[in-house]
């Protein structure tokens, strides 16, 4: 029996579904289209603001809770205490309540940056941020061929938002029976990981027990949360980079790219003849 999509309730639907009217050059034909809603969130923590980041206004809470544990703000979903939300069209604000433990790791890692001289981020704290010191994952089994069939069709159908607006990057959670149980959409790619991550630690959906998909390119910031929220397995709609093939390797990431006229293509674990 399949299972249902947890979704949180989209924060304004009469927004979200507003038409926009345009005429088609040449003809100057009248008609309306769907677009993507967009705004602005900032978010603080213990009072303290952190970033400003522009997301898609669904799903804030998972957006929060993954961004702060993907960006290493906060080491586990228990030192997020409270979540408040505020604010109304375009701009928003998530004020989180983080344990005593967390934000004096926060506050020091401000300090250092805070510290620091010349031109901010194009210094070695900068390359420490783009390339971190990550955690090895355990090996993990790749998923079933068959849990990867029709896989494309499969996300066009819980992709809700993109269907009627598009502009929308969507990433998922497969699990090991290979349902889909989790669905998280967003203008920015970076941001669905996010809310994905989010709700797999609010809903307690074990990592490890499936893999996730993102409908985006596969780049090295995408495998930097994968890892750090412990996925076991990541799927791209879009070929990874060269740098995150070899940084999956290493961090024994399961990476595979889902081509539009070819089957999977699995590039880590490494194919025998890549090995030493």
């Amino acid at each position: 029996m399949p299972h249902p999509i947890a979704r949180q309730a989209p924060v304004n639907a009469s927004s979200i579904e507003q038409a926009y009217a345009y005429v088609e050059l040449d003809t100057a034909t009248p008609a309306a289209t769907v677009l993507a809603e967009e705004c602005a969130l900032a978010i603080s923590y213990n009072g303290i603001s952190q970033a400003v980041m522009m997301v898609s206004p669904g799903d804030r809470e998972d957006f929060v809770r993954g961004f702060s544990l993907s960006a290493g703000l906060v080491a586990t979903i228990d030192d997020i205490y409270d979540i408040r939300l505020s604010g109304t069209g375009a701009a928003l604000h998530a004020d989180v309540q983080i344990s005593s433990r967390a934000f004096w790791a926060l506050k020091q890692q401000r300090r250092h940056l805070a510290g620091s001289s010349g031109c901010g981020l194009c210094g070695v704290e900068a390359l420490e941020q783009a390339l971190p010191q990550l955690p090895q994952l355990p090996a993990s089994p790749l998923p079933p061929a068959s849990h990867l069939l029709d896989l494309r069709q499969r996300i066009a159908a819980v992709q809700h938002q993109a269907r009627s607006s598009g502009a929308l990057h969507a990433a998922l959670f497969i699990d090991a029976q290979g349902a889909v149980r989790l669905c998280r959409e967003d203008i920015g790619r970076h941001n669905a990981l996010d809310k994905l991550i989010g709700a797999l630690a609010q809903t307690g959906l074990p990592a490890r027990d499936g893999f996730a998909v993102v409908t985006s390119r596969c780049s090295l910031e995408l495998l930097h949360k994968a890892v750090r929220a412990g996925i076991a397995t990541l799927v791209s709609l879009s070929a990874p980079t060269a740098l995150t093939v070899d940084w999956a390797r290493r961090h024994r990431l399961n990476l595979i790219h889902l081509p539009h006229h070819s089957g999977p293509r699995v590039y880590s674990p490494a194919p025998a003849e890549d090995c030493p």
